[in-house]
Formats: C-alpha cells, sequence, structure tokens
C-alpha cells in the first residue's frame, strides 16, 4: 500500500516559502576591542585582544571587557586579567614605596640615625614589597648606606684612637723605667704627638654624624682621652720635679722609683733596698682549720644539699621547702667551714627550691597554654617555611600526647581545650590534603609497576623466540628492567606484597636463558680453572700454552657475562696457580742469582750483630757492632784489591820470564795500606792496564788518512786487543762485589744504628738537663753534668762559670737573665713577663754596643744559676737550655 501524505500534490493550498536567518547583530564592545567578540575562533580572539591591549586601554575598559569575555572565551579574557592584576599590583608598589619614602626621608633627617633602624628599613621595606630598585626608594638607599658608612668609619675612627692612647701611654711607661735625661730628650717628640692625638679626638667630637655613633663608643673616646691626659700630666710633672731635684740636692725626689734612684746615687745616698725588703716580708698566715673540723662540716652540708637536689628533682614542693629550711640551718651553722666550690652548689639548689614552689597551681594551665600556642602557629608560619602533610602529622601526634599528659598534672580546662582543638583540625586540613597527594600517587604508581610487569613479560617472549641471543645486551636490558622497577616509585607495603611476587616470576621467566647460559659458563671457566692448575704445577713452564688458555677465558668473559664478585673470584682462581708458576720461577732464578759468599756472610753476621745491639739500646755496644760491620766491609775490599794485585803481577811476570834465560822468583809486593775501592771508568774493558788511563780518541781531520790517527788502545791500536778469530787474552776476574741481601742488609742495619743513637743522644740531653737543674735546686756542684754530656755548645770556661754559680749561696735576682735567655733561645716567655720582655728588648735597641743575648748566654744561664731555685724559674730555664744546647 502507498503512504498517504498529509498534503496532497494537487491541493490548491498556496506553498508557504522559509523565512530567511537572521544576521546576528555585532556586540556593542566589538568596535571597542577590534572584533574580538566577532571572531570566529578562540585563537583569532586571543590575537585581536592581545592588539587591543597594546593601545593601553584604561582601567574602566579593561574592566568591562573582561567581564563581557569571561563568559564567553576564558582563554582569552586570562590577558586581561593579568593586565588589571598588574595595574593593580603597580598601584599598590607606587603606595608601598610613597609610605617606605616617607619613612626613609624621616630616618635622614632625624639628627640621630641608628644603623639598626637603616638597615631594618631596608629589609622591611624589601618583605613587605617596595620596589627598592625603582626612584625615588633607590636613591633613599643609597643615601642611607652612605651615611651608615660614614658612621661605622666614625666608630672604627675611634678604636685606632683608643689604640693610639694605649700606644702613647706605653711609651711614656717605657720612657719612664729608663734614665730620666733619655725621658727629657724624647719630651718633645712626645708633647707633639700627645696634641696630634687630641686634635684628631676633637674632629671626632665635632663631625656631623657623631651624634649617631652608638652609645658605648663615645665614654671609650672620653675614657682614653682622660687616661691619656692623666698619664701625660704625671709624667710632665715628674719629669720637672726630676729636672728640678738633679739641680737641687734639697729638693724631693720625684715619684718614678727609677729617676729616684738615680737621683740617690748621684747624691751619694743608699737605694731604698731595705724599705723594698721590708714591704715584701710575708704577712703572718692565719691560723688554719682543723681538717676534720672542715671534712665534718663538708659532710653534713654535702647531706642536707643531697636531700634538697632530691626532693627538687622528684617535684615535691612541700618536701622541697622542708629541706631548703633544713639545709639553710646547717650553712648557718656550719657555713665559715666549706669551701667556695661547694658554696656556689648550695645557693644554686636553693634557688631551684625557690622556683618549685607554687608549681602544682599553674604548672598545667602554663603547658596548655603553651600547646595552644603551637598548634596556632602551625599554619601562621612565614613562607616558604610551612611543614610538610607527614611532619605535620607527627607535630599533631605530638602536641596531643602532650595535652594528655598535661591533663593528667592537673585539673581540666574545657576553654583551652576548644582552642586547641580547632587549632589542630584546622591545620589536620593540610595532613588530609597531603594523604589525598598521596593516595593519588600510590595509585598511579601502581599503574606503572603493572605496565612494566607486562612489558617484561613481551620482552621475555620476544628475546625466547629470537634465532641467536647476545647475552652481554640480555644482562644490560635485565639490569634496566630492575632499575625502572627500583625507581618506579612509593607504594604502600600491602599494594607492594602484592606486586612484588609478579615481578619476580616474570623477571625469573626473562632471565631463565641467561642463568642457563651462565651455568655453562661456569663449567667451562671451571675447567680451565683445572688446566690452569695442571699448568702450573708442571716443572716445565708452557709459555704458549698459558697464553691460549688466557685467551681462551678472555673470549669466554667477553661472551657470557656474571656477576662481578663472582667473575673477580674465578679470575683469582684462574690467576692464582699460574701467578704461583711464574712466581716460583722467579724465586730460583733469584736463588740461583743471590748464592751467599764467605764474605757476603761475614757482613750478613755484622749486620745481624749491628741489629741485635740496635735492640739492645746501649750506644757503646752499637759503636762496637758498627765498627765490626766496617771492619767486614773493609776487609771485603782489601781481599778484593789482593786479588787485583795478583792478577797483575801474574801479568807482568810471563813477558819477562820469556825473554831472560835464567828466570828470577818474583818479589812478593809489600802489603799495601787497606784503600776504598773507587770505580775508574774504563778499568773493566778486555786489555786495559788498571794503572794506564785510557787515552781520548779525536776525530779525523779532512784528508787525513785513517791510520795516521793515534791508536785508542796500546801503541798499534791492535796489540792490546789480540788477533781478529777469537784470539783475544783471556778476561780477568773483577773483585767481588756484595750480594743485594747482603748490601741491603748491611745499609738497612747501619741506618737503623745512627738512628738509635740518635734517639739516645736526645735521651742523655734530657737527663743531663734534669740534673743541671737537680744541682741547681740543691746548690750542689758536683751533680753538675760534665762538659761532654753538656754538649759542644758548653766550653769549660762557661762549665766553670756554672759550678762557681752553684758553689756561692743564692744572691741576685734572676728576672733579666732568664729574659736575656729566652731572647737568645728565641722561646715564648710566660704572659705574666710580657711586658718586661718588651721594656728590656727596648733597652736593648738603646744598647747599640753591647753584646746579643746569643753571645752571652753563658753569662746569663750562671747568672739565673747563682740566684735561688724556685719551680717557675726552672721550667724556663729548661725550655731555654733545651733550645740552646741543641743548637
Amino acid at each position: 500500500m502507498f503512504p498517504f501524505s498529509s498534503r496532497s500534490k494537487m491541493s490548491d493550498a498556496p506553498e508557504v516559502n522559509p523565512a530567511p536567518a537572521k544576521t546576528p547583530e555585532p556586540h556593542p564592545l566589538d568596535a571597542l576591542t577590534g572584533g574580538a567578540f566577532s571572531a570566529a575562533t578562540s585563537g583569532e580572539r586571543a590575537a585581536r585582544v592581545r592588539d587591543w591591549l597594546a593601545t593601553q586601554p584604561s582601567s574602566e575598559q579593561l574592566q568591562e571587557v573582561f567581564k563581557e569575555l569571561s563568559v564567553r572565551d576564558k582563554g582569552a579574557a586570562r590577558a586581561i586579567r593579568e593586565r588589571i592584576d598588574e595595574i593593580k599590583r603597580a598601584k599598590g608598589q607606587e603606595a608601598i614605596a610613597a609610605e617606605w619614602a616617607e619613612k626613609a626621608q624621616g630616618l635622614l633627617a632625624a639628627p640621630r640615625l641608628n644603623i639598626a633602624d637603616a638597615m631594618a628599613w631596608q629589609r622591611d621595606a624589601a618583605k613587605a614589597g617596595a620596589p627598592l630598585s625603582r626612584e625615588p626608594l633607590s636613591l633613599l638607599k643609597t643615601q642611607l648606606a652612605e651615611r651608615i658608612k660614614v658612621i661605622e668609619d666614625l666608630q672604627h675612627r675611634v678604636q685606632v684612637q683608643r689604640e693610639a692612647a694605649v700606644l702613647l701611654a706605653q711609651r711614656i711607661e717605657v720612657l719612664s723605667t729608663k734614665s730620666w735625661l733619655d725621658a727629657q730628650a724624647a719630651l718633645e717628640l712626645l708633647r707633639t704627638d700627645v696634641g696630634r692625638w687630641q686634635e684628631q679626638a676633637a674632629e671626632l667630637t665635632g663631625d656631623a654624624s657623631w651624634a649617631s655613633v652608638e652609645a658605648r663608643f663615645p665614654p671609650l673616646l672620653d675614657a682614653s682621652r682622660t687616661q691619656l691626659l692623666v698619664v701625660w700630666d704625671a709624667f710632665q710633672s715628674a719629669l720637672a720635679q726630676t729636672a728640678a731635684a738633679a739641680q737641687d740636692a734639697a729638693a724631693p725626689l720625684p715619684p718614678v722609683p727609677v729617676w729616684a734612684d738615680e737621683l740617690r746615687v748621684a747624691r751619694g745616698l743608699p737605694t731604698e733596698a731595705a724599705a723594698t725588703a721590708a714591704a715584701a716580708e710575708a704577712k703572718q698566715p692565719k691560723p688554719k682549720t682543723d681538717p676534720a673540723v672542715v671534712e665534718k662540716a663538708e659532710q653534713a652540708v654535702r647531706e642536707a644539699l643531697a636531700k634538697l637536689e632530691r626532693e627538687t628533682a622528684e617535684g615535691h614542693g612541700k618536701a622541697s621547702v622542708g629541706a631548703a629550711g633544713a639545709l639553710r640551718a646547717v650553712l648557718k651553722v656550719q657555713g665559715r667551714h666549706i669551701g667556695a666550690e661547694l658554696e656556689q652548689q648550695v645557693h644554686q639548689a636553693l634557688v631551684a627550691a625557690g622556683e618549685l614552689q607554687g608549681w602544682q597551681r599553674w604548672s598545667a594551665d602554663q603547658v596548655r597554654e603553651e600547646l595552644v600556642a603551637k598548634a596556632e602557629a602551625l599554619l601562621l608560619r612565614p613562607e616558604g617555611q610551612a611543614l610538610g602533610g607527614r611532619k605535620m602529622q607527627e607535630t599533631l601526634r605530638q602536641l596531643r600526647e602532650q595535652w594528655k599528659q598535661a591533663d593528667q598534672g592537673g585539673p581540666a580546662n574545657h576553654a583551652l581545650w576548644r582552642k586547641f582543638d580547632e587549632a589542630c583540625n584546622a591545620a589536620h586540613k593540610v595532613v588530609e590534603a597531603w594523604l589525598d597527594k598521596i593516595r593519588a600517587e600510590s595509585a598511579e604508581h601502581k599503574a606503572k609497576r603493572l605496565a612494566l610487569i607486562e612489558e617484561l613479560k613481551g620482552w621475555a617472549q620476544s628475546q625466547s623466540e629470537a634465532a641467536s641471543a647476545d647475552w652481554k645486551a640480555l644482562n644490560r636490558a635485565l639490569h634496566q628492567f630492575a632499575d625502572r622497577w627500583r625507581d618506579g616509585g612509593h607504594v604502600g607495603e600491602k599494594v607492594f606484597a602484592e606486586l612484588q611476587p609478579l615481578w619476580k616470576q616474570a623477571f625469573a621467566q626473562a632471565s631463565a636463558p641467561l642463568e642457563a647460559a651462565q651455568k655453562e659458563s661456569l663449567v667451562r671457566r671451571h675447567a680451565m680453572i683445572e688446566e690452569a692448575t695442571a699448568l702450573g704445577a708442571a716443572p716445565q713452564l708452557r709459555i704458549d700454552a698459558i697464553k691460549a688458555l688466557q685467551q681462551r677465558w678472555q673470549a669466554e668473559a667477553q661472551t657470557v657475562p656474571l656477576d662481578r664478585k663472582q667473575e673477580q673470584k674465578l679470575w683469582d682462581a684462574f690467576r692464582k696457580p699460574i701467578d704461583e708458576a711464574f712466581n716460583r720461577k722467579s724465586a730460583d732464578r733469584e736463588r740461583a742469582a743471590t748464592e751467599l759468599s764467605a764474605r757476603d756472610r761475614a757482613v750478613l753476621d755484622a749486620s745481624k750483630a749491628l741489629e741485635a745491639a740496635n735492640a739492645s739500646g746501649d750506644a757503646q755496644q752499637i759503636r762496637s757492632a758498627m765498627q765490626a760491620l766496617e771492619a767486614a766491609l773493609r776487609h771485603q775490599a782489601e781481599a778484593a784489591a789482593s786479588e787485583e794485585k795478583q792478577a797483575l803481577a801474574q801479568d807482568g811476570q810471563a813477558p819477562a820470564a820469556t825473554e831472560t834465560e835464567a828466570p828470577q822468583e818474583p818479589v812478593a809486593p809489600k802489603a799495601a795500606p787497606a784503600r776504598p775501592v773507587v770505580a775508574v771508568r774504563g778499568d773493566d774493558r778486555p786489555g786495559m792496564k788498571r794503572e794506564a788511563a785510557a787515552v781520548p780518541s779525536r776525530p779525523g781531520r779532512p784528508g787525513e788518512r785513517r791510520d795516521a790517527r793515534p791508536p785508542l788502545r796500546g801503541q798499534d791500536g791492535r796489540a792490546e786487543r789480540g788477533g781478529r778469530f777469537g784470539d783475544r787474552p783471556v778476561r780477568e776476574e773483577r773483585g767481588p762485589r756484595l750480594g743485594d741481601a747482603a748490601f741491603r742488609a748491611q745499609r738497612e742495619a747501619m741506618e737503623h744504628a745512627q738512628l738509635a743513637l740518635k734517639k739516645l743522644a736526645a735521651q742523655a740531653h734530657g737527663e743531663a738537663l734534669t740534673q743541671l737543674l737537680a744541682a741547681w735546686e740543691k746548690r750542689d756542684p758536683a751533680q753538675l753534668p760534665s762538659g761532654q754530656e753538656l754538649g759542644g755548645r758548653v766550653t769549660a770556661q762557661v762549665r766553670n762559670a756554672w759550678a762557681q754559680a752553684l758553689s756561692s749561696a743564692p744572691k741576685g735576682d734572676a728576672a733579666e737573665a732568664l729574659l736575656r735567655l729566652e731572647m737568645a733561645a728565641d722561646v715564648p716567655t710566660p704572659a705574666d713577663q710580657l711586658n718586661a720582655r718588651r721594656a728590656l728588648q727596648l733597652q736593648l735597641l738603646t744598647r747599640r754596643n753591647d753584646p746579643a743575648p746569643a753571645q752571652t748566654w753563658g753569662e746569663d744561664a750562671a747568672r739565673v744559676l747563682a740566684s735561688a731555685s724556685d719551680a717557675a724559674s726552672a721550667r724556663r730555664l729548661q725550655s731555654v737550655l733545651k733550645a740552646l744546647l741543641r743548637k
């Protein structure tokens, strides 16, 4: 059947035409943006937006276009949003720059600039985001830096002036130790220096930036000025008084001891030695307390102290109060008998006990408030120092555990608990975000590992289908798969326990062909090791077979790779029998070459005797053994010389017997004195006499015949060499020489003997110094060491002077002599004597014609020995003589 149509073709109804589509109206902002709203694509719209932004539109236009365009195309609107943000930042930076510029101008305008405030301005401005690299902040920053530099320079100059004042005072002090005439000669120069110092100090205080100097520097300058002026005024007045006393005998003496003694000597009066001796008398010592009383008092105080410390450590508030009272009562009775250290411990324990009182009342709330502050500070950390998820989780767990402990020590505080719980919950959001991230990463890592397992299975299937296998490439690929599995990322323990068996199964399947090849290679390598053992044990070493075996091993190692440690062990096992065979061959060769002769045995025996003497530590025995070894070496040289002379005598007698009909018996040569064997160039050449030196040859001249040259050896050039076809004279035997073992043994024995003698000499030097100090302490010249024990530096005259000094009663002061000895030996001086040494050095500079301390150290040592002995002087003298006697 035909379908019925809703409208018949023969219908009389007119046909309706469709209405045309409406054209879209342009956007009102399309003309402003250059057609950005009517663009066909997003890229074209973004390009038109960038072109419109290049025309620098106003902020209101940017806001209006962004509002309309962000609904249609957020990608194209991003550039407009960035421009709006940039304008906002620029306005904010301008406001910030104006604010910090005003602060900087205030700092510069202030009469006193604090360096810390200026540096804090730059730091805080940078933190606030102020544009310090642009005007006007860059100029203000430069001005502040220059102002700080000026202030720091002033402070540095103050320190320099202070040091200069100290040096001037030291100069005045040194002049007070010299003659008053020297001080009077240096008065004008010193007055000039003091005046210049005062001018420089006035310049510092008159500087415009002096008010900005730190508060500690002006008092330093004032103190230096006051001290210098006091010393200078006292020096001037004392010098004037000295000059007046020098002219008038009735005038009073100056307060300077050196100048006063000088004037007394000039007047013919005695010095103040009696007064100094009276002042140096020791005061009557106060009666000492009975040691039993002191011990009893300390025991009572320590018992009370231990009880108080125990109660304080356990936190017993009431018990600590009673223990503190008991300790105070004991201290009141026994306090005068205890030492300073125990008294300090008592005071510390009493302070700790006072702090413990009342702890139960407020300790719990104090701990809770600290925990609340810590919990709230977790989210208020500076930018860049925020805690990570794991660290935040651990911190929150620790804070909650601490809160539980605080609740156990006191009543609960619900208000603080609510604040603490809210802060912890707010901080736990960071932990939740971190856990979500960890879960997502774990899922991703799990997927990667599963994909790696499937990839390994597919690669193993492709390798099994391959015809030929490259075992090195296969091993390298397996290592790469293992590295990728190791770097596959973190997964949970449960997930890893599920994936690890799958990975091991796939990896075992992939590495099965390589493991089979390695087993076969191990069998072949063990066979080669047995073959190498057999070659090494053979009596005759076959080099060609060993080379072929090594080549086979290298080919096997390059074909099938093994684990590095296992391969190294197999290689060592393969090399061991071959190396032992070569070592055995070398040892046989060396043993044949180093057969000991009778003379070598004598030298070896003498060397062993010398080593035994070195071990004994006896110097006389060591010297005797050294002489014996030298004698053995000398006898060897004499034997060689005698054999050489006998050979020469036999050579000289042979031609004489042929010429004379009645031969005479040769006369035995006289025994020549022993002399060292000296090697002469050419003395071992065939046919060359030892007494005659080789005649040097010269090159021939142009046109000269070859036979006109002087003979090389002998008269005719061939008489000494013999015939041409092997009829040369028999080569003479050279003198015996030491074998390698004997030569090394005697050389090492000699070196050890010399070191032992040096060590024994150093020990004897120390014993001599100890004996000298003992003789000084007992004033016994009989104990003075001999000249040989003291060494070559001490002459007989110097030793006699030391003996005379020790034989007399102690007299004089050895302070200056010890200083001169320390200067001669160039050793350090004790700290309390440094000023005296500087003063002595200054005095020596004025005495140009006097001998130096290095030239008179023997006399100075005699002066020290003539004085009384004490521990400090003995140590100083020992250190000095240790250096002087060694030079």
